[in-house]
């Protein structure tokens, strides 16, 4: 799922796709370089991020799903029902609610009606006071089971189980322990029965690997460390990763196939 963000202060890419012609462009390269989705967003969502009005929303992010729905499937990153429904309108055919469906009560009636999948991530409130709330006795057994509520809710709403994907939404009221700990168990949130999504590409905990206590690399920097992520995350079942680099995503999944045994990039007679 390549990443195309559409927002002004997006902490990793800091608003370079921010007009819908270079989100366009963005979106092109990220499918020839091997992206099977695209996932456009309008609203930030890093800690501290101020929502953007509904109307402001919409503007960013409806001229670039219908300028690349064509190119490749594409889903909407939203917590608003509204946008949500003008995106599909506009070609879009999953939705990526991060907040699960907590932040609008209208989002799983509307998914239901328009039996499309969603992706339910593990949230615990907005951007703006989302690592107050990062407090776990067992960051994976109450994360698995506050999806599994989300799952009995949206089901309950008309959607069907086969379209609820989970995100175990690293990195969201989240610290750098409880996603390292996430990241160990996967095999928990695999196990909950749903196709589980990950994103942790470029994310403020993986800065800090290999650096100092008082250093840590840049979000433009941390594409590596993410592919080594994508390698372990493969390996435990996850229908997709997340990522903004897709070259080093696509070579990390070339390597889980090797090691796999499945088939590589070519057909095994190379040196």
């Amino acid at each position: 799922m390549g990443v195309v963000n559409v927002t002004p202060d997006s902490f990793s890419d800091g608003g370079a796709w921010f007009t819908p012609e270079a989100a366009i462009a963005h979106g092109r390269e990220l499918v020839e370089q091997g992206a099977d989705l695209l996932d456009v967003g309008g609203e930030s969502t890093r800690p501290g991020a101020v929502r953007p009005s509904p109307a402001e929303e919409l503007r960013r992010v409806l001229p670039v799903v219908a300028g690349l729905s064509a190119l490749a499937p594409v889903s909407i990153d939203t917590m608003r029902a509204e946008v949500a429904a003008a995106a599909l309108d506009a070609g879009a055919s999953l939705v990526n609610d991060v907040s699960g469906g907590l932040a609008d009560p209208e989002m799983a009636p509307l998914v239901a009606e328009r039996r499309v999948p969603v992706v339910a991530m593990h949230w615990r409130g907005h951007s703006a006071d989302m690592q107050e709330r990062a407090r776990y006795d067992d960051v994976v057994d109450e994360v698995c089971r506050e999806l599994g509520k989300r799952v009995e809710a949206l089901v309950g709403a008309g959607i069907r189980p086969d379209d609820v994907l989970l995100d175990p939404g690293l990195g969201f009221a989240k610290l750098a322990a409880h996603n390292w700990e996430l990241l160990r168990r996967l095999d928990e949130v695999v196990a909950l029965g749903h196709r589980v999504v990950v994103g942790t590409s470029r994310k403020t905990f993986l800065g800090a690997v290999g650096r100092t206590a008082d250093t840590a690399r840049p979000p433009l920097e941390r594409d590596v460390v993410t592919a080594a992520t994508t390698v372990h995350v493969a390996r435990h079942g996850v229908w997709c990763v997340r990522v903004h680099d897709v070259v080093a995503t696509v070579d990390a999944l070339d390597v889980v196939a090797a090691l796999d045994g499945s088939a590589g990039p070519d057909d095994g007679t190379a040196p």
